[in-house]
């Protein structure tokens, strides 16, 4: 029996020993990483057509084409030869043919692909780029959105210049509330209408006019009579940012019927599949800093509005109505975890399935996409803490989630990951429990000594959770245990615990997050002495605030803060939405509000060596509020850097090496200072 025994663990030696020789999680490894994207699955339920996206090493880009999965006989291929990125497939109603986009070097295009013979056609000469596709119920149409062009206002003309002069370009005026767009930059003039084309090709019909901007997911009644949409025809509309209406372009006669008069967001609108009812989100707005969206039904002409209660304090989005118009399907984020349920028009709530993600990549953000089939299989990104998205499948009455993709199987088991672990614990600011989630490096061994890094998200109405993230598994493969906590104002745990930021932000959430540092630092492998933090956006705010408020971290990286909220509020491309909502008035109404929310006003508290790091496209949390930080602690002689991404906007990380270099600066920052040794 012994020599058995002894025979069995020779056996395993070598596997062990190669489980051991496989190397951490590297940065280059972000070029191999790979997951699945706006899956579309066939009305029959056959078959499912995704985005697949990656990492161009060589062009320093995320990619995105489009592959087709069949569920039954597993085969798997490439939609089209062509290597443009592609995007928003959508299947026609018979499912014999997929519409989608196409990039081209005049911009994107609409395509349909036949099955049967394998052919794709371009079906559109388009001014600009289209968005949200939707079929018409026989398949003879495809509608559409697309900005049309309008000329920037003029002050004065110009004289004319001699021929082959060289003048400096004319300036440019502007007179829009809503001009520039972080990840865009400047707005071209314009208002987003609605359109429609033949599914054979041709020229676009325009079915929207005037001086307003439609868009959302376009939903047709099922006799191809009207085209619901979303936008915001109100004589106000540009200052009136926070509401949002449905409408219905009714083909007989042209017209335009407003369907909904609620002060609010609503949109997402869907037409039942007997044309009777429409599903749709929205609320109330109450001027809250955190509103958690309501699924509503109303009859096709807007009449006989009614919530349609769960009993989920969530904020549901996405409705998809079974195909027996008995409920709809949504998600939710709950927990740290997003979530697919679904909703009976009686209401009531059942779940269907978790771990709907895994499209952020960076970091642990909640996102994903699912479609439904007409017998009712679900086709969504599913993931874990160790990959990102892969196509899942899953049903109603078979809820364990089968999974048709290993994108990632060539690498990350390949390699060796830090563990995910949940932790809960008390605030001490009123006893709420908050969640969080704890990295140990990988090889952990539980009685050594391990630096405690901090990472903050953003938003702050937001969450992180139980999800693969890139940036994360590097800081774990550098040796430090990560600690990302879900402090009030995020996401997921209702409305009122969102909303706890109002008028007070940043807060008790800070008290939130030195909670769970306090309460990790009961283990033996961690120690006061090595503590780090860092976050970007409001994770960059907390951060700042953090080592304001105290002295007890060795370094910090601050990555795209706001530090004025004066400045901010009047300086970046969203300066329009913060009063009342955030903080009560506008900066000039109450300043000492604004400024005692302000990291600024900590400056003199300050002694933790910090590094600032922003990009410079990013019109959010704008370059001069990280040159404020830097300069302030410039003048202060506390030890500082100032790191500029060139070109990237607030997506920092949206380019792979942008990406890696975040986290080289940060931990090279950090390595600086472990152990104390810095100081």
């Amino acid at each position: 029996m012994r020599h058995a025994c002894l025979l069995a663990l020779m056996g395993l030696l070598p596997l062990l020993l190669f489980a051991q020789s496989e190397p951490v999680f590297d940065r280059l490894d972000v070029f191999g990483l790979e997951w699945v994207g706006n899956p579309q699955i066939s009305p029959d339920g056959s078959q499912v057509v995704y985005q697949r996206r990656g990492m161009d090493i060589m062009r320093d880009r995320r990619t995105a084409t489009l592959w087709l999965k069949e569920l039954t006989t597993g085969a798997h291929r490439k939609l089209t030869s062509d290597d443009s990125n592609e995007s928003s497939p959508r299947w026609s109603p018979d499912g014999s043919r997929i519409a989608y986009t196409r990039g081209t070097d005049q911009g994107s295009e609409i395509y349909v692909y036949w099955l049967a013979s394998g052919v794709s056609a371009r079906l559109t000469q388009l001014d600009r780029s289209p968005g949200n596709l939707a079929w018409s119920p026989d398949g003879t149409q495809l509608a559409f959105t697309m900005l049309v062009p309008e000329s920037a206002p003029k002050l004065v003309t110009p004289p004319a210049k001699p021929k082959g002069a060289e003048w400096a370009d004319p300036p440019r005026v502007e007179n829009r509330l809503k001009h520039e767009a972080d990840g865009s930059g400047y707005l071209e003039p314009g208002y987003t209408q609605v359109f429609i084309v033949s599914a054979e090709g041709g020229v676009a019909r325009q079915l929207t006019t005037g001086s307003y901007r439609h868009g959302g997911p376009l939903s047709w009644t099922p006799d191809g009579a009207q085209l619901l949409f979303g936008g915001n025809r109100g004589e106000d509309w540009e200052y009136d940012f926070d509401n949002s209406e449905i409408y219905s372009y009714r083909f007989a006669d042209g017209q335009i019927l407003t369907l909904t008069d609620q002060a609010g967001p609503d949109g997402q609108a869907t037409v039942s599949p007997d044309g009777k009812t429409v599903a749709f989100t929205g609320y109330p707005d109450q001027r809250q800093t955190y509103q958690i969206s309501r699924l509503y039904l109303m009859n096709l002409d807007g009449s006989g509005r009614r919530e349609l209660d769960p009993g989920l304090d969530r904020s549901l989005s996405d409705p998809v109505w079974a195909a027996d118009g008995s409920g709809l399907y949504v998600q939710y984020d709950d927990r740290g975890d997003t979530k697919i349920g679904f909703i009976p028009v009686g209401g009531g709530h059942e779940l269907v399935t978790t771990n709907l993600g895994g499209t952020s990549i960076g970091r642990p953000y909640g996102g994903g996409s699912f479609t439904v089939a007409r017998a009712g299989t679900i086709a969504f990104t599913h993931v874990t803490t160790e990959r990102p998205a892969e196509l899942a499948t899953v049903t109603r009455r078979a809820p364990e989630p089968t999974l048709h993709t290993a994108l990632n199987a060539d690498l990350l088991p390949h390699r060796r990951l830090g563990e995910v672990t949940e932790v809960n614990y008390p605030s001490t600011v009123d006893g709420r429990m908050i969640q969080g989630w704890v990295v140990t490096p990988p090889d952990f061994d539980a009685s050594a000594k391990y630096p405690l890094l901090v990472e903050n998200h953003g938003g702050p109405i937001s969450n992180y959770g139980a999800r693969f993230s890139a940036e994360v598994q590097l800081y774990a493969a550098a040796g430090y245990v990560v600690f990302y906590p879900n402090p009030r104002g995020s996401t997921g745990y209702g409305e009122e615990f969102g909303n706890l930021l109002y008028h007070n932000y940043p807060g008790d959430d800070y008290q939130d997050v030195m909670d769970g540092v306090d309460y990790l630092l009961r283990r033996p492998y961690l120690s006061e002495d090595s503590l780090y933090v860092t976050g970007g956006s409001a994770g960059g705010i907390m951060s700042a605030w953090m080592i304001g408020k105290n002295n007890r971290f060795e370094a910090a990286a601050v990555v795209k803060p706001v530090v004025n909220w004066i400045s901010k509020t009047l300086v970046a491309d969203n300066y329009y939405g913060y009063a009342h909502t955030r903080f009560p008035g506008q900066p000039w109404e109450n300043p000492e509000i604004y400024y005692q929310f302000s990291p600024l006003s900590l400056v003199a508290n300050i002694e933790t060596p910090t590094l600032v790091m922003v990009g410079t496209a990013d019109l959010r949390t704008p370059l001069s509020e990280a040159k404020q930080l830097y300069h302030a602690l410039k003048l202060r002689k506390v030890p500082t850097m100032l790191v500029e991404i060139p070109g990237s906007y607030h997506l920092i990380a949206n380019r792979p090496s942008q990406l890696i270099t975040k986290v080289d600066h940060v931990l090279a920052w950090f390595d600086r200072y472990r152990g104390g040794g810095g100081r």
